[in-house]
């Protein structure tokens, strides 16, 4: 089989990918064998593959396919999230385009437009992840909307519910006026925005007197039923069961007092808008204020905003602080910067609003999940920087809103049978609601028609927090044999963004409907960002096509590219340039393999150099895989793939190759291919979760293999002692070959030249490497002497003085005139450097640390000209 002069990506990726597939490798059935277990977060079903995605699932792919070649049954669970809010926002879109008004649509006809969209785009992403190489098992691929998975969150929310933890309430939610939904806190995402300060007038009810108000949002004024002020506040005394007059709309508001003012602010009063702030709310609570709520789902004004309704909000701030500076009432305006909440979906400015929601309460829940991670560490955090975080926002834990004003996702399974904010019950199918309705009422001739379904659908976050369950089928049927055996998973590799929404979810889950951890080990990858450090975004177009690199770098060679510099929790600056290099690596291996297979191989005697090369390299090799171990058990997995970048570049490419190539059409004895075959097939077994296409590719060239001796389900090196001796004398050894090259360098000594070695062992180093030594420095023998040699060229190694007789190559008075000078020179440096040592001034005057620089540049001066003077004795 003739083996291509370049490895082409691109010709063999789909053909392994196919294989793998038709061998059903990536596929898991519970078995006698230990589970490794990774469920991985479900992208968007809207999404299609960006740069977070590829770092995210090839270290999940390097995860998965380490744990195979290690015999444990891996399975690797795909799926995608139903996204409410950017799937609903796509179809509306969608339907808009077609002159379709969703508020035209029964929530039956919409959701079938829904589906239709999720069938059609829905598997991109996952279509796109294959290209990368992720051998996840694709039969098990779930659908955060599939009916199993639906009806794992209907009986999660019945059962919480049913054990008191769920609630509806009437509160002031996080609502989101482009996706006309609530959003929970974690949802919102607050930034800094240079704004304005707007100073209004209040007239005070039966006088000419006026109070100012600074607020930064004039619009809603039209909302507005008290004024508050501190009850210390000695300004403001003489206003104690007064009223005053809201601008524009001409109301009588009362002028109420608490010490929730803060007198520095502004004017130090305070207007109340109990609809649209949480707090005026808290206040207009306890002091029995209206509630008047000015706007629209749409964030347009209603009818209580007089002449402006149906106009946007910022389009009315705009023309309120116009009317306001035409009727007088408008003393300044100034520039204010505030924080505003944005959506972390729509990145709409967020309205506070009041609504009946569903809520869960998460301070009991929470508790477990906080003893696991930040107690008792039965799930670890990776890096553990992490854990102070997750600390803050667990002790800090609000209710959760879990409610949403959407028709994609799991309905609230609450069936309201009457007119009372009360009148419902809670079941999981119609039929059983009936029945409870019933009960609750006593009316046994309700009907199924009578009840009506709360018609908003569930946090998509509620779905996905029983992921590592549900896929499982563990909550609908916690005792299924592949829910014992799968369950707890692993690791879960995902982003610090999701640790809130997310990971903590999911672990207060595992512990309420599993007893346990759903994890052992979060590994938080970084953020890719540009090499300017910006976060990428399409909107920057500083982000490139995953599918792009791959066509131009290969899969292999985008993974590499990615994870030399993915150290866990921190950015990854991305340039192309890494792609680059991940390339330029697998076309080493290539070329390695090439050569190798290329040697003409006879039944010979094997060399000393052949066998040395050998014992070096498999205890390297033992050395790096006691390396790599120690980092993939604390989720270095930059650090293990350096670790085997440095092992087959530079000692099996570099070293070993070079140390047992035959002779210019010379053959290599076979026991010595033998060797070097076996030593890079384990090299292969290393590099395969990293770069899985181009080992396979070499695997299957190695030989003709059965399915069962594939690569993918190969055997993962053993662990055996390595002689750490052996390894040093190496390294002293490759010193003594640079130094040999050096000198051929310096003076012109062409390498087929042989040249003579002669030492004075003063180190008392071995000479198990000595063969290596006359092969890569084509020297004719090493011989140990006890005094310096005359007429010869030196360099040393530690406290070993190495000659090299002179040849005729080599004019000796040039020479010593060189050496002359050089030692002339550093002569005068260190007389320079003991002439400030020598100054009482200098050393009485300067940082200790400049005075050791000083001293440390006389000992290397002095080195240096015992060095050269040694030299010039051999010459003389």
């Amino acid at each position: 089989m003739s083996i291509p002069s370049q490895f082409d990506p691109k010709a063999v990726e789909n053909k392994w990918y196919d294989y793998w597939m038709k061998n059903n490798y990536f596929h898991s059935e519970p078995d006698g064998r230990t589970p490794y277990t990774i469920v991985i977060p479900p992208p968007n079903v809207t999404g299609v593959l960006h740069m977070g995605h590829m770092l995210n699932n090839t270290i999940q792919d390097v995860l998965i396919r380490r744990a195979r070649l290690k015999g444990f049954n891996a399975c690797w669970v795909p799926g995608t999230d139903h996204a409410s809010i950017a799937t609903e926002a796509k179809v509306v879109a969608k339907l808009k385009a077609e002159g379709i008004n969703k508020a035209d649509l029964t929530r039956e006809e919409f959701l079938k437009h829904a589906w239709e969209w999720t069938d059609k785009y829905g598997g991109v992403i996952l279509d796109q992840l294959k290209k990368l190489g992720a051998s996840c098992d694709w039969e098990r691929t779930k659908f955060t909307m599939d009916p199993d998975m639906s009806a794992s969150v209907i009986r999660s929310f019945v059962d919480l519910y049913n054990k008191g933890l769920i609630y509806r309430g009437y509160r002031m939610v996080n609502w989101d006026p482009e996706a006309k939904t609530t959003l929970s806190d974690e949802e919102v995402i607050y930034e800094e925005r240079q704004g304005k300060l707007y100073h209004i007038k209040y007239r005070i009810e039966g006088t000419q007197e006026y109070i100012t108000i600074a607020t930064t949002r004039p619009e809603t004024i039209l909302g507005d039923t008290a004024i508050c002020i501190n009850p210390n506040d000695e300004r403001y005394t003489h206003l104690q069961g007064k009223k005053a007059i809201v601008p524009i709309v001409n109301r009588v508001i009362p002028i109420i007092f608490d010490e929730y003012v803060d007198m520095e602010f502004g004017t130090g009063a305070l207007k109340v808008t109990p609809a649209h702030d949480v707090n005026d709310k808290e206040l207009g609570n306890k002091h029995n204020l209206e509630i008047i709520d000015i706007f629209n789902e749409d964030a347009t004004l209603n009818s209580y905003g007089l002449h402006y309704a149906g106009k946007d909000r910022f389009v009315v701030r705009d023309e309120i602080a116009a009317e306001l500076e035409a009727i007088g009432s408008l003393e300044k305006t100034e520039t204010h910067l505030n924080k505003v909440g944005t959506s972390e979906r729509t990145k709409a400015v967020i309205e506070p609003r009041l609504s009946d929601q569903w809520f869960l309460k998460m301070e009991e829940l929470a508790k477990p999940a906080i003893k696991a991670v930040l107690e008792s560490e039965e799930v670890k955090l990776y890096p553990s920087r992490f854990n102070n975080t997750y600390r803050h926002w667990m002790e800090n834990i609000r209710d959760w809103n879990i409610s949403r004003q959407l028709w994609w996702g799991q309905q609230i399974p609450a069936y309201f049978y009457g007119d009372g904010k009360e009148d419902f019950v809670v079941a999981e199918t119609a039929e059983d609601a009936l029945k409870l309705a019933k009960e609750k009422t006593g009316n046994t001739a309700l009907t199924i028609s009578d009840l009506k379904q709360d018609a908003d659908a569930l946090d998509t976050w509620f779905s996905s927090w029983l992921w590592p369950m549900s896929v499982f089928g563990g909550i609908m049927n916690p005792e299924n044999e592949e829910f014992k055996y799968y369950y707890p998973t692993n690791d879960l590799v995902t982003g610090p963004d999701i640790l809130f929404f997310w990971v903590a979810r999911m672990i207060i889950a595992g512990y309420e409907y599993a007893g346990e951890k759903p994890f052992t080990n979060v590994y938080l990858t970084g953020l890719v960002r540009d090499s300017q450090r910006r976060k990428m975004s399409k909107s920057l177009g500083n982000s490139p096509d995953p599918l792009d690199l791959i066509d131009k770098f290969g899969a292999d060679g985008v993974r590499v590219g990615l994870l030399l510099s993915a150290s866990a929790g921190n950015d990854i600056m991305f340039d192309e340039e890494l792609c680059n290099q991940g390339k330029g690596f697998a076309n080493k291996i290539w070329n390695a393999f090439r050569l190798i297979k290329g040697w003409e191989v006879a039944e010979i005697a094997q060399p000393d150099h052949s066998a040395k090369a050998i014992a070096w390299y498999e205890a390297k090799l033992q050395k790096t895989l006691a390396q790599i171990e120690d980092d993939f058990e604390k989720y270095r997995i930059s650090d293990a793939l350096m670790a085997i970048y440095k092992l087959v570049w530079d000692d099996f490419c570099s070293w070993f190759l070079e140390m047992i190539k035959p002779a210019y059409q010379q053959p290599i004895d076979s026991a010595t291919f033998a060797k070097a075959i076996e030593l890079l097939e384990a090299n292969l077994k290393l590099l395969h979760p990293f770069m899985p296409f181009l080992t396979e590719e070499i695997w299957q060239y190695i030989a003709e293999r059965t399915p069962e001796e594939a690569l993918i389900v190969a055997t993962w090196p053993e662990q055996t002692p390595y002689d750490e001796k052996l390894l040093a004398e190496f390294d002293f050894a490759v010193d003594v070959i640079a130094g040999i090259r050096t000198i051929r360098k310096d003076k012109n000594i062409p390498f087929r030249d042989v040249i003579e070695l002669k030492v004075v062992n003063g180190e008392n180093a071995s000479d198990y490497f000595d063969s290596i030594i006359t092969k890569l420095g084509n020297v004719s023998s090493v011989e140990y002497v006890t005094a310096t040699v005359s007429g010869a060229l030196t360099f040393r190694v530690k406290s070993n003085e190495y000659f090299v007789p002179i040849t005729g190559s080599v004019n000796i008075e040039e020479e010593i005139a060189k050496l002359e000078e050089e030692l002339k020179y550093n002569q005068g440096f260190l007389k320079s450097v003991q002439s400030k040592l020598n100054n009482e001034k200098f050393m009485a005057g300067a940082p200790e640390k400049v005075v050791a620089n000083e001293r440390q540049k006389e000992a290397d001066a002095l080195a240096k000209i015992a060095t050269i003077e040694q030299a010039l004795a051999s010459l003389r």
